[in-house]
């Protein structure tokens, strides 16, 4: 049996869909069920049970399946001990990434990388919605929040605080808010996630909570077109410290009611399979968290966040 179609077995039984296993593996559906039939044929019994609308494991798949994931791990690890330290990191990148933070961080960071290492390949998905796997074709997703779902796997990158921001001459021309009270008088700029609205904001002042419904005239699925109202002065924002360092380093935006903290979140790299963390993932992973650590340090010796988001 060739290794190949052990792969795209273990996709089937992941993914229970012929199809979408295909699409994985970039081939077309009766290839991969001609690699099926020949998996069978070796092992004489059949791994799944097909019915015109479902796809599962038989009793023989659900004994097979979980011993062949093991044995491909185990010839994954031996073909990881015989590379050097100074091997070339290779294979595709398939990432999906939020519009700001991916747009301006992330992918000059990937582009760097692939300089490095030149049998580096990039596919990436770019949209603050959330990332389905299976439909989007992507192997990993660099998103902020830990995974809801218990059976991914991630790593976790950083703490990330978010920030009320606005310019400078946005506060002269309309006054600087002191407390949560007072933003009713201001225009908020707000993230949209299909048809919600995310315009009540939460602070707290390390006792006590405040949740403001804040009016605006403009929001957008798009957190990058969010950060350029911030930055043209159209209002306040609520946005992360990673996406909008680069302004604030600037000077181009400076933080609104310091006193009074936005809930703050995390950032993760998410896999949907074990399978799916391979060196080049692992890479991005440690770049990830150097990167961030770079950034978060500059916006703390500037004095705009607390050393503690390092903890």
């Amino acid at each position: 049996m060739q290794i190949d179609d052990l792969k795209l077995i273990l996709k089937v039984a992941e993914f229970r869909s012929i199809t979408l296993a295909a699409a994985k593996c970039d081939m077309r559906t009766a290839t991969a069920s001609a690699a099926i039939k020949r998996v069978e044929l070796a092992l004489g019994s059949e791994l799944f049970i097909r019915t015109t609308r479902h796809l599962r494991l038989s009793a023989a798949g659900e004994r097979y399946i979980p011993q062949c994931e093991q044995a491909l791990a185990v010839l994954e690890q031996a073909k990881q001990n015989l590379k050097g330290e100074h091997d070339e990191i290779e294979g595709e990148l398939r990432v999906a990434l939020s519009s700001d933070f991916g747009r301006n961080l992330v992918i000059p960071w990937i582009d760097e990388l692939m300089d490095n290492y030149p049998k580096l390949s990039l596919r990436t998905h770019i949209s603050d919605s959330n990332v389905d796997f299976y439909r989007d074709s992507v192997d990993i997703a660099l998103r902020y929040g830990s995974p809801s779902d218990t059976n991914m796997y991630g790593f976790k990158i950083c703490n990330v605080p978010r920030l009320l921001c606005a310019t400078q001459e946005y506060l002269i021309a309309h006054g600087s808010p002191n407390h949560p009270d007072e933003l009713n008088r201001h225009q908020g700029m707000f993230y949209q996630l299909q048809d919600i609205i995310n315009n009540s904001w939460e602070f707290t002042d390390g006792q006590s909570k405040f949740k403001v419904k804040m009016q605006g005239k403009r929001a957008s699925n798009d957190g990058d077109l969010v950060r350029r109202w911030c930055v043209a002065g159209k209002g306040l924002a609520v946005k992360s410290a990673l996406d909008i360092a680069d302004d604030l380093l600037a000077d181009r935006v400076v933080t609104v009611m310091p006193n009074y903290q936005h809930v703050s979140g995390e950032l993760w790299l998410i896999c949907p399979s074990r399978q799916s963390i391979t060196p080049a993932v692992r890479l991005l992973r440690d770049v990830c968290r150097e990167k961030c650590r770079t950034i978060l340090k500059q916006l703390i010796a500037k004095g705009i966040i607390d050393k503690s988001v390092l903890d």
